[in-house]
């Protein structure tokens, strides 16, 4: 705490000395500056473009506002057996991490010895409730990539272990921060009386269907409409799969999840003062701006939930399947999932 309250005070007498002889700090002075002490992150999985396009992001000399005083520098590979083309893509991935200067480690021990906060990166959500467990027993700060977890019972009992040793965790989608996700999140269009969003839904075979990449456009969904979802519905065909939810008040909300035919995300929102577009998507800095804040505050942006209305969410457009497209309840998946746990 001390090392970092010093460079903090390095930062502030560089831009002193600045303003003292008519120059500002240059860029290159400020990243040397928030540089001399870097918040060390170490990530665990490196089967997922992600880790590489985080590292890319955090790594560069001259970072995106928002972004300064955080490094990369350690990773543990993993990829789950049974994925086949996650086993292929890691060693290129874990290749790119060692030319962005980060340290490939053995075992879960070295990776938190080295780090201050951890990054959960498995393409797989299976794994991650295992891989989160040691950062959070360590009380360390844990961001875990979507899914949280490849179950809402697994999603809940991570959350209950981050309160129980005080480890802040925080999980997102980055579509949840397109900008205007967030503007209509935020009351730009008044009450929200409803929307509908679109993502590509390719499938696999592990997982629950729209845990693997259906979850994009059901978070943006969920993050426009709010909590509070009471029932799911779902038709579901080889090329889509349309999912209602009806909200309280008797708001509906609509997922697309495409797998036919041209695939991007997208959507509209439809508000008390106006109907807008969801989009366009602008790609990670936006989420990794949020996590940066996180792992300087400790508080996730999204809360506990909120995350885990999404699995619930997910949850039931599986059931709904099952019944051949019946309504479902998102209060019967919460008491299921207790249940399984206990």
């Amino acid at each position: 705490m001390h090392q970092r309250y010093d460079r903090r005070q390095f930062l502030q007498s560089i831009t002193a000395a600045g303003i003292a002889t008519g120059l500002s700090a240059s860029p290159t002075l400020r990243a040397m500056a928030l540089a001399a002490d870097p918040v060390r992150i170490g990530i665990i999985g490196c089967d997922t473009s992600h880790a590489v396009a985080f590292a890319k992001s955090f790594n560069k000399d001259i970072v995106t506002p928002g972004l300064e005083g955080f490094r990369i520098v350690a990773a543990l590979p993993e990829a789950s057996p049974d994925i086949e083309n996650n086993q292929k893509r890691m060693p290129g991935f874990v290749e790119e991490l060692k030319k962005l200067g980060v340290e490939i480690v053995s075992d879960m021990d070295a990776l938190l010895a080295k780090s201050d906060v951890v990054m959960v990166e498995s393409n797989d959500g299976r794994p991650h409730l295992r891989q989160a467990l040691p950062a959070i027993r360590a009380g360390k700060k844990v961001f875990i990539d979507k899914p949280l977890a490849a179950s809402l019972a697994e999603g809940i009992e991570i959350f209950n272990l981050s309160e129980k040793h005080n480890a802040p965790v925080f999980s997102a989608s980055s579509l949840r921060y397109v900008d205007n996700v967030q503007a209509v999140a935020g009351g730009s269009i008044g009450k929200v009386f409803g929307a509908e969003t679109f993502s590509p839904c390719a499938l696999e075979k592990t997982h629950p269907d729209l845990y693997w990449y259906g979850i994009h456009g059901v978070e943006m969904l969920c993050t426009v409409m709010g909590t509070g979802c009471q029932t799911v519905s779902r038709t579901s065909t080889a090329d889509a799969d349309v999912v209602v939810g009806v909200w309280e008040g008797g708001r509906i909300g609509t997922y697309r999840g495409i797998r036919g035919g041209k695939q991007d995300y997208g959507g509209n929102a439809f508000g008390e003062s106006s109907i807008v577009p969801l989009g366009p998507y602008k790609g990670y800095e936006p989420l990794l701006l949020r996590i940066a804040e996180f792992f300087r505050t400790g508080k996730p942006p999204v809360s506990r939930e909120a995350t885990l209305e999404i699995l619930a969410f997910m949850d039931a457009a599986d059931e709904s399947k099952r019944r051949k497209g019946a309504p479902v309840s998102v209060a019967a998946m919460f008491d299921r999932a207790r249940k399984r746990k206990h």
